[in-house]
C-alpha cells in the first residue's frame, strides 16, 4: 500500500428479498431451479488452473428426490491433493506479496456477483442440493456470503490499522503476514455462505487454501469457485479438491507446509483432526492454527413470564427451519409447569399448519428432506426409540418416509427425564425435546441447563422479567457462546452478532469478525531507530 491509506466501502448487511408470489425474484430463481433440475452438471478438481476430471465420479441428487441425478462430480487421487499443496505454494509467492487493496477489491467483486447474476444460481443451487426453502437460500447462500465477503474486506482494513505506539527517535509498525504455508478448509452441507467463507477468509488475508468441500454441497461449491474465477481470484489461491476424506486429511497434513485448519463440522471429527495436527507436530515448519466450529445441542428456557406465543414461535422456527440442520438448532427445550400446555399446543397448531415436507421448489413447504440417507436413518432409530420408551412421549409428528426422498415430519418429544437421551445428543434434524420443570425451581433449572450438554453452541431464554434475564444470562454464562434473549437461538447475522461457541462446540472464533481473521495472519513487529547508538556505555556507568 505505497500510494495511499485506502477506505474500503462501508459494510452493509445484504437486503434479504421477500419472493412473494409475483416477485420477479420468485420468477427467476424458479427458472433457475427447474434449468438445473432438467440438467446435468459435472463437477471437476480446482487445482491452480486445472480443471481436473479424473473419471471417478459420483452422482449427485436432490435429498427431497434422491433417485433423480443433477450431475456427477470428480474424486481426487493422493496425487491430485499433493499437486494442490504444490500450487497452492507455487500461487502463494505472489498472492502473499500482493497489496492488500487489490485482495479486497477480488472480494468486494465477488460479493457484488453473488448479489446481481449469481443470485439466482446459487441460491437455486442451494435449494436443489441441500433442500433449502427459497427463503432458507436466501439468507444463507446469498445474504451471509454477501456479508462474510464484505464485512471481512472491512474487518481486514481495520486489523491493519491496529499499529503500536512508537517512543521518541523511534517507529514501531506491524505487518500482518499471512501465515507460512498453506490452509486446509473442511466446510458443511448445511450453509453454502459458511463453505464459501472457511477459505474466502484465510484466502483475503493473503493465505493459499485447500478446500474440502461436503461431499452433499459439491453442486453449490461449484458456483462459489464459478464467482471467484469471475471475480478474478488468481489460479492456485483456493484449490477445490474432494473425495475421500480420509486420505485427503491424511495427504494434507502429513505436508511440513500445512500451517492452519479452518473447519466446520462434526465434534468427533475436529477432534480427530486436533490429535492428528499433534501427532505430526514435529514435521511442521510453524505451529498450525486450529481454528473449528463445530456441534451443539442448542436450548430454549422460557420463564413464567415469557408470553406463551413467542415461546412457540421460537421453538418453531428455531428447531424447525432446515429441517434442524443447523448447528444452532434449537433442540432441548424448558419450559414451566404453568404456561406448558399452552405452549405445546401452540407448537402443536404450528406444526399442523405446514404441508407434509416435500420439495423447496413448491414455495409453500415449510420443511423439505434431511440431507441424506444417513441423517435420515439416525433420525428414524431415535424417533423410534422414543415411542418404545416409557420416558419419553411424542406428542406430534414421528412419521418419517424415504421412498421418493429424506422426509422426517416435524417431531417434539416430551420427556420426565431432563437427562433422557434425546436431551443430550445432538441430533441434527427436527426433533426437539421439551421437559417440564416446577415453576418453583427456575434456579435448580437453569444450572440443569448449564449441566446437561458439553456443547455451548446457542442457546435462548424468554422471560419478562428482567431478573430472571439477568440469572439466566449469568448462570448459562459458559454453556453458549451465542446468547440470545427473547428470540430463538438461531440466525446469527455478520456484523452484528459474531458465531462461535465454546466447550465442545469450537474454539469459539467468532466468524464474521476481526477475531477470526486475525487467526489468519502472523504478526512482524517493525522497529525502526533513526540514530543509532554507537557507545555501548549506559549512564548508570559513570
Amino acid at each position: 500500500m505505497g500510494k495511499g491509506f485506502f477506505k474500503v466501502p462501508i459494510a452493509v448487511n445484504e437486503p434479504i428479498k421477500s419472493y412473494a408470489p409475483g416477485t420477479p425474484e420468485r420468477e427467476e430463481v424458479l427458472k433457475q431451479y427447474k434449468a438445473y433440475y432438467n440438467s446435468k452438471v459435472e463437477v471437476p478438481l480446482y487445482i491452480g488452473s486445472e480443471e481436473i476430471k479424473t473419471g471417478n465420479t459420483r452422482p449427485m441428487s436432490p435429498p427431497h428426490e434422491h433417485q433423480h441425478i443433477v450431475g456427477h462430480y470428480h474424486t481426487a487421487e493422493k496425487e491430485h491433493v499433493e499437486k494442490a499443496i504444490a500450487n497452492c505454494l507455487e500461487a502463494r509467492k505472489k498472492w502473499a506479496d500482493l497489496v492488500w487493496e487489490q485482495r479486497a477489491a477480488i472480494f468486494l467483486k465477488a460479493a457484488d456477483l453473488i448479489a446481481g447474476p449469481y443470485r439466482a444460481k446459487i441460491n437455486a443451487a442451494t435449494m436443489m442440493a441441500q433442500s433449502k426453502t427459497i427463503h432458507q437460500a436466501e439468507i444463507d447462500a446469498a445474504c451471509e456470503l454477501i456479508d462474510f465477503l464484505r464485512f471481512n474486506v472491512e474487518f481486514m482494513s481495520e486489523i491493519y490499522k491496529e499499529q503500536p505506539y512508537s517512543a521518541e527517535g523511534t517507529w514501531n509498525r506491524v505487518e500482518y503476514r499471512p501465515l507460512e504455508g498453506f490452509v486446509y478448509a473442511i466446510t458443511p452441507f448445511n450453509f453454502t455462505a459458511i463453505a464459501g467463507n472457511l477459505p474466502a477468509s484465510a484466502a483475503m488475508m493473503g493465505n493459499v487454501v485447500v478446500w474440502k468441500p461436503s461431499d452433499s454441497q459439491v453442486y453449490s461449491a461449484k458456483v462459489i469457485m464459478d464467482v471467484f474465477k469471475e471475480a478474478g481470484l488468481p489460479d492456485g489461491v483456493i484449490n477445490m479438491v474432494m473425495g475421500d476424506p480420509v486420505m485427503i486429511t491424511e495427504t494434507v497434513l502429513a505436508s511440513p507446509d500445512f500451517s492452519g485448519l479452518h473447519f466446520t463440522g462434526s465434534t468427533h471429527v475436529f477432534k480427530e483432526l486436533w490429535k492428528q495436527i499433534g501427532n505430526n507436530i514435529h514435521n511442521y515448519k510453524t505451529y498450525p492454527r486450529i481454528v473449528g466450529e463445530t456441534g451443539g445441542k442448542d436450548f430454549i428456557i422460557a420463564h413464567p413470564t415469557a408470553k406463551p406465543q413467542q415461546v412457540a414461535t421460537a421453538i418453531t422456527r428455531g428447531a424447525f427451519e432446515f429441517q434442524g440442520q443447523k448447528c444452532s438448532a434449537a433442540s432441548r427445550v424448558y419450559l414451566p409447569k404453568s404456561t406448558a400446555d399452552e405452549i405445546l399446543e401452540l407448537i402443536k397448531k404450528d406444526i399442523e399448519s405446514f404441508n407434509k415436507p416435500g420439495s423447496p421448489e413448491d414455495m409453500s413447504n415449510f420443511i423439505t428432506a434431511v440431507i441424506h440417507e444417513g441423517s435420515f436413518d439416525k433420525l428414524a432409530k431415535y424417533i423410534n426409540q422414543a415411542k418404545a420408551d416409557k420416558e419419553a412421549e411424542i406428542i406430534v409428528g414421528g412419521g418419517y418416509d424415504k421412498s421418493v426422498g429424506y422426509f422426517v415430519e416435524p417431531t417434539v418429544i416430551l420427556t420426565k427425564d431432563p437427562k433422557y437421551t434425546t436431551m443430550c445428543t445432538e441430533l441434527f434434524g427436527p426433533v426437539v425435546t421439551v421437559y417440564i420443570y416446577d415453576d418453583k425451581d427456575w434456579s435448580q433449572t437453569l444450572e440443569l441447563v448449564d449441566g446437561t450438554s458439553e456443547y455451548a453452541l446457542t442457546g435462548a431464554v424468554l422471560a419478562t422479567d428482567r431478573y430472571a434475564i439477568d440469572e439466566a444470562t449469568k448462570v448459562l454464562e459458559n454453556c453458549a457462546g451465542n446468547f440470545y434473549i427473547n428470540d430463538k437461538p438461531t440466525g446469527a447475522v455478520v456484523g452484528q452478532q459474531p458465531f462461535g461457541g465454546a466447550r465442545a462446540s469450537g474454539t469459539n472464533d467468532k466468524a464474521g469478525s476481526a477475531q477470526n481473521l486475525l487467526r489468519w495472519v502472523s504478526p512482524r513487529l517493525i522497529k525502526e531507530t533513526f540514530v543509532t547508538p554507537e557507545d555501548y556505555r549506559y549512564p548508570f556507568l559513570g
